[in-house]
């Protein structure tokens, strides 16, 4: 739901931050075709030539006589140009709020569109690493059908969020997204969490992709380095103890919020949406493959029951929703009722104890290193210790180290 109020003759509140991708074609450029789209999602940060031009990492505030105006280009919204680094952000998923704080830019966080699916508590491992939830949770844009007057309450310089999702989901028009980006602050993002939506016919970008973006963005490029360097060095080592590909599990990946669960969601672990970003990355198989069964999208929202379930048998079934529990929780709810229900009771995962808790719809760079971490354990507790023991597989220290700036 939208709110109908107008307030498009309202002065520009936010002089030094400007939306740049209003050109020929609409405001919310490169959306008609993945084509145009790939070549301004391709573009770099450009920063405006000065007397003195500044390093690419120079902070915004260092001189107030130097330019220091910058762009940065991604699907759908083209070049969105910068006049000085946003300080006050918001952003609409879990996913893209992590980035935030893995660049630490946490404190200038002022709300969230779902707090319920932004999922902080692995930020109790990194020393110096927190949110405030009660910020959130009070900001919660979800909870204000994201309508436009919060917007305007929170007075962001910048909203991390497709602004095409906004017109898909929340029934918000183009000139809508218009008024905000000209009256508040632009809107910056690309909805990547999934691949599955027919809306969605612009250029995708990995999380790593979109991370970078968000970094150039806050102009903390170094400090996503340090991070893309701790990850690709996470993968690889375990990538390298994984078993063969014939010895591994296939996965049936689903979603459903109750402790007694008779229908799911399903997700199809070959869409290339950040979500799934680590079962790709441990190797595993779709369980669903060859199955004709959908993933979950905005026009699909197709179920599945035991029986569907038993004439795929998983070897490794995946719950999503039930994030809040422990693995011993989720253990003594969720698999204790399957293992007493007639039909799910003869699944070979089910008899095996092999369903497990299937992380988070949205993850960033900070959330999926501790995800890889999990699946790795959930998958492969022969190599990689069970998932409730105390082995870890990479430095909290050194990621708490690259958010505080300690790098």
């Amino acid at each position: 739901m939208r709110d109908e109020t107008d307030d498009t003759t309202a002065s520009t509140r936010r002089d030094y931050l400007r939306y740049g991708a209003v050109v020929g074609g609409g405001l919310l450029a490169g959306c008609v075709g993945s084509g145009d789209a790939e070549s301004a999602g391709e573009a770099t940060t450009t920063r405006a030539p000065t007397e003195t031009t500044p390093e690419p990492t120079a902070s915004a505030t260092e001189t107030e006589t130097q330019n220091t105006s910058y762009s940065v280009s991604m699907a759908p919204m083209g070049a969105v140009e910068f006049d000085a680094v946003p300080e006050r952000w918001v952003a609409y998923d879990g996913g893209y709020a992590d980035m935030g704080v893995a660049l630490g830019k946490g404190d200038g966080m002022t709300g969230i569109g779902s707090a319920g699916r932004y999922y902080t508590s692995v930020y109790d491992e990194l020393p110096g690493v927190d949110v405030d939830r009660d910020i959130l949770e009070s900001n919660d844009l979800g909870n204000a059908d994201m309508s436009k007057e919060v917007f305007y309450e929170l007075d962001n310089d910048v909203h991390v969020m497709d602004p095409r999702m906004l017109v898909n989901w929340f029934d918000w028009s183009e000139e809508d997204v218009a008024e905000i980006a000209t009256n508040v602050g632009p809107f910056f993002g690309n909805l990547i969490f999934r691949r599955e939506d027919a809306w969605h016919d612009y250029r995708y970008y990995t999380l790593y992709e979109a991370f970078e973006k968000v970094a150039a963005v806050f102009d903390e490029t170094e400090r996503y380095r340090a991070f893309e360097s701790l990850h690709d060095e996470f993968i690889a080592s375990v990538q390298t103890r994984l078993p063969p590909a014939d010895e591994r599990p296939n996965v049936l990946l689903v979603y459903e919020g109750s402790d007694e669960p008779e229908e799911f969601s399903p997700y199809r672990l070959n869409d290339q949406g950040t979500s799934k970003k680590q079962w790709r990355d441990l190797g595993v198989s779709d369980a669903l493959a060859g199955t004709g069964v959908e993933g979950l999208s905005t026009t699909d929202r197709g179920r599945i029951d035991y029986e569907t379930m038993l004439e795929v048998d998983p070897d490794v079934i995946m719950l999503r929703a039930h994030e809040r529990k422990s693995a011993t929780e989720f253990r003594e709810t969720v698999l204790r009722y399957m293992r007493e229900h007639p039909v799910a009771s003869e699944l070979t995962a089910v008899e095996n104890g092999r369903v497990y808790r299937g992380g988070y719809l949205f993850q960033g760079p900070i959330q999926n290193l501790f995800l890889t971490e999990r699946g790795a354990q959930q998958l492969y507790p022969e190599v990689f210790g069970e998932v409730t023991s105390d082995e870890r597989l990479f430095d909290r220290r050194r990621v708490a180290d690259i958010v505080t700036g300690e790098f």
